[in-house]
Order: structure tokens, then sequence, then C-alpha cells
């Protein structure tokens, strides 16, 4: 049964807790998944290889170039059909690893759904900064846009998470915003505050100004529909996050059970799941 976070976690702020004595060590275990999942360590070959599998399978217009970069590249995955609209998945990572090659099978839910799907990759932290990745992210969209007609629906997984909810905000002369009409925040890094006090920082460089200009609970509500995912396994420092933004928007939150933060995005590859129906319906 899916249900909303429960009211316990409402009232833990690993920020609050950082300032009031404890320490960074403290928020970089908060912030540490892969050592609180059981073989994490063999994730990521699997999903290369399922993503690899998807790839030669699929109708896949791959490394499309939106940007400057090497790394400023989207892949673009087709329905057997005129697509009903798109999505576009923006992977995680802290902003520091991973690219759209270990994600590709993720597009299977939508596509049977009919929708295509981009899965963009962008430049990294420490090279850029948390602010112009989020720019790649709107030129990644745009890209993938002008390929089809039809509604657009963001999703995006932890960092991914954070960069989709940024996408809510008036950009100039995105008008690809006047057809984006769904969010989905699967285990969002909302308020990028208590990074700054994690080892991670001497990478992502995030200061005052970034917190206040990126992190989507400083953000206005927006007026479209807005889900936030999350796994009740996850760390609570997660939860938080996700807790928060939903209360500052007031939008829907579902907590799936038994999934912590690298099991809770798969289901967007299964197009009979809750997660794929929410991204799709």
């Amino acid at each position: 049964m899916l249900s909303r976070l429960p009211a316990f976690y409402r009232y833990v702020s690993y920020a609050s807790f950082c300032r009031n004595g404890g320490d960074g060590m403290e928020l970089d275990d908060a912030y540490a998944n892969a050592a609180h999942i059981p073989s994490a360590d063999a994730y990521p070959e699997k999903w290369a290889n399922a993503a690899a599998a998807y790839r030669t399978a699929s109708r896949c217009e791959c490394d499309l170039v939106y940007g400057n970069s090497l790394r400023q590249r989207v892949d673009l995955f087709h329905p057997d059909r005129l697509a009903k609209g798109l999505v576009v998945f923006v992977h995680g990572g802290y902003w520091l690893r991973f690219d759209k090659s270990f994600w590709s099978h993720l597009a299977a839910g939508p596509v049977a759904h009919g929708w295509a799907v981009a899965m963009p990759s962008y430049d990294l932290c420490p090279e850029v900064r948390i602010s112009e990745i989020g720019d790649q992210i709107a030129a990644a969209i745009a890209a993938a846009a002008v390929r089809g007609p039809g509604p657009i629906r963001l999703v995006g997984h932890s960092a991914g998470g954070q960069l989709v909810a940024r996408m809510t905000a008036r950009r100039l002369g995105a008008n690809w915003q006047d057809r984006l009409e769904k969010v989905v925040s699967i285990s969002p890094v909302a308020d990028l505050a208590p990074l700054m006090q994690t080892s991670m920082n001497a990478d992502l460089q995030i200061d005052e100004n970034e917190v206040l200009q990126e992190s989507p609970v400083h953000l206005a509500a927006p007026q479209l529909p807005v889900t936030v995912w999350v796994g009740a396994d996850e760390r609570p420092a997660f939860l938080e996050q996700a807790q928060k933004l939903t209360d500052h928007w007031g939008c829907a939150q579902v907590v799936a059970p038994s999934l912590h933060h690298f099991s809770v995005v798969e289901d967007l590859g299964d197009p009979h799941s809750a997660l794929t129906k929410t991204v799709v319906g």
C-alpha cells in the first residue's frame, strides 16, 4: 500500500542537527545511500547492462547534440506509434557521477504507454556549478521538444529530482515550458543547504546564494501537478527532503513501501508500476 510519509520524519532536520552540535561527518553518513544499501556496488553494473540491452532493442535516436561539451548529449526513445508526448528523465548521482547510459531501460515504462522518452547526460561538478547543470537540462529539454509535438512531463531521481523541480520556474526563451504539464520528483534533494556541510561540497561548491536560487524549497509552487515520490526504506535525510518539498509546494506525495534510494527509481521501467502510471496518467 502506498502512503504518505510518517509524521515522525517531518520533524527530523539534519540541517538543524548539524547546526546544533553535529558535524560534517554526521551529514556525510546521513546522505550516504550506498553505505546503507545491501550489495549497493552491484547496482551500477546491473543498470548499465539493462540499459545497453534496451538501447539495442528499442527505437532510439542516440547522442543527439544539445550543447558544446561532449557530455551534452541526449538519447530519444520512440514508441512504435505516434507519440502522445514527451517524457524527460533526468538522472541523479549528486551532480557528480553517472550519465544517460545507465538509465535507458527506464524508458520502457513510458514508451510502452505511447510516450517518447528523452534522457540527457550533462556536465558534472566540479567542472560546472549546479546552476549551470540546470541550464543544460533546460537546453536538453528544448532540443528534445522540437522533435515532436504534445505535452511534456518531467521525471528525475535524486539530484535529477532537484533538477526537474527547478525546471518549473519560468525561464526566458524556454517555449517548451508552455507544454509542461506534470513533474514527478523521485527522492529529490529539494534543499541544498545540508549539503554545504558535507565533504561532497568540496566538489559541489554550493554556497548560500546557490541554496536560495537552486533549492526547490525556495521556489514558488508551480501551477501544475507535481508528485514527490520516495522509498519508505530510504535514509531519513531523504525522507525529510521529500517532506520539505511536499509541504512547501502543497503537492502530492507517495511513499513506496520496501524501496530504498536505488530501487525506488527502477519501477519507471515497468509499464504496470504505480510510478509509471503516475508519470503517464
